[in-house]
């Protein structure tokens, strides 16, 4: 039980309940709608499987999406998330536009690192291309403001006109101690969030994060699965969600939040977004079938255990208490994960998270099948 806080007992029996019903295979009541948890997803893609499980979930109130330039150039992500919600029918849920750039880091910058320290596995909106052949997606390198034409077409509703970090702040003004940030990509909104409202994390309910690397070590034998090891097989501490924008994600793991939940590339060793399950959610639900008909399978499933971890605490096997902070030294550890067990720390406020290790695939992928596929 030391996996929640006892501010969270409400939402136990919630979590509790859904995980008994996905295990028995029964359906999830609807009445749960009168306690309606609040989230609000920030990232840095196109709208994946962990915001449509978020988006379909009973109990849940997707209050908006913010995003901010990170795996594509923030434009790009913008039309992508507007054309996945437009797909889902999900058009009411604001896509709020974040940050183009890091705070420090840049593509220069970037380029100027690899030459001392050796050439990253991935960069983002800054690849150009593979150093090694691969069968993972080549990546289509582009200007800031080139927003390219995706497989399903370009959307036609638009974003919000507000600024991200200023309708993060507006959200947790409206609703104290209700909404949950949950973050799937670089943290340049959130770090600028507390930079202009210091009451800004201690106003959410907690942050639930992906990001980060402690020791991850390949558990599938595939080959997308060997390829998708480079990453961390010579740099164990090194996940891009971070890197991407150190110095914003040491301002968000130095922020007074009531509770931190990390969620590092670790636990999605064990995972692989297989062509079968894809298959299986697809034959379910139309909507899913349209929104993953383009997707290439083989990625290891690390927004979606993230957002399964909040819906379903259960399907967590292994987790510890640990003290979390971005290395921000312009050297060949820069935006590498420190971190420390409790009485280790430097006690800089450094913030004490609950740091998942593994979970359970099995129950992962089932919460998820029984999600994706109500109505």
């Amino acid at each position: 039980m030391s996996f929640f806080s006892s501010r969270n007992a409400r939402y136990r029996l919630c979590g509790l309940f859904l995980a008994l019903a996905l295990a028995c295979g029964m359906p999830v009541c609807s009445g749960l709608a009168a306690e309606n948890r609040k989230v609000i997803i920030d990232d840095d893609d196109s709208l994946s499987l962990a915001e449509a499980t978020l988006l379909k979930a009973p109990g849940v109130d997707v209050l908006g999406i913010t995003v901010a330039s990170g795996n594509r150039w923030r434009d790009d992500e913008i039309n992508r998330m507007l054309r996945g919600l437009e797909i889902l029918h999900r058009t009411d849920v604001p896509v709020v536009p974040g940050a183009i750039y890091p705070l420090i880091n840049s593509e220069k910058l970037t380029e100027k690192w690899e030459s001392l320290y050796g050439r990253l596995i991935w960069k983002g909106a800054w690849m150009k291309q593979w150093v090694e052949p691969t069968n993972q997606p080549a990546p289509n390198y582009h200007a800031p403001d080139v927003v390219p034409t995706p497989a399903d077409g370009n959307a036609t509703t638009k974003p919000s006109k507000e600024i991200a970090a200023n309708f993060l702040i507006r959200m947790v003004h409206a609703y104290p101690g209700q909404v949950t940030i949950l973050a799937a990509g670089a943290m340049t909104n959130l770090a600028l969030a507390q930079r202009l409202d210091p009451e800004f994390a201690s106003l959410a309910k907690e942050l639930v994060y992906m990001g980060g690397s402690l020791n991850p070590h390949q558990q599938l034998s595939t080959v997308a699965a060997g390829q998708y090891a480079r990453e961390f097989v010579n740099s164990p501490r090194r996940e891009f969600n971070l890197r991407f924008d150190p110095e914003a994600a040491s301002i968000v793991m130095h922020a007074p939040w009531h509770k931190i939940t990390m969620v590092p590339s670790d636990p999605a060793t064990a995972t692989e977004l297989s062509a079968d399950f894809l298959h299986r959610i697809a034959s379910r639900n139309a909507d899913i079938s349209r929104l993953v008909a383009h997707w290439q399978p083989g990625s290891p499933m690390w927004d979606e255990i993230a957002a399964t971890v909040w819906l379903n605490p259960q399907i967590v096997t292994r987790s510890d208490q640990l003290y979390v902070d971005i290395n921000t030294q312009f050297g060949a550890g820069y935006g590498d994960t420190l971190s420390w067990s409790p009485g280790y720390q430097p006690d800089l406020d450094e913030q004490k998270e609950t740091v998942v290790e593994t979970i359970n695939p099995t129950a992962l992928l089932a919460t998820m099948e029984q999600i994706l596929g109500r109505p």
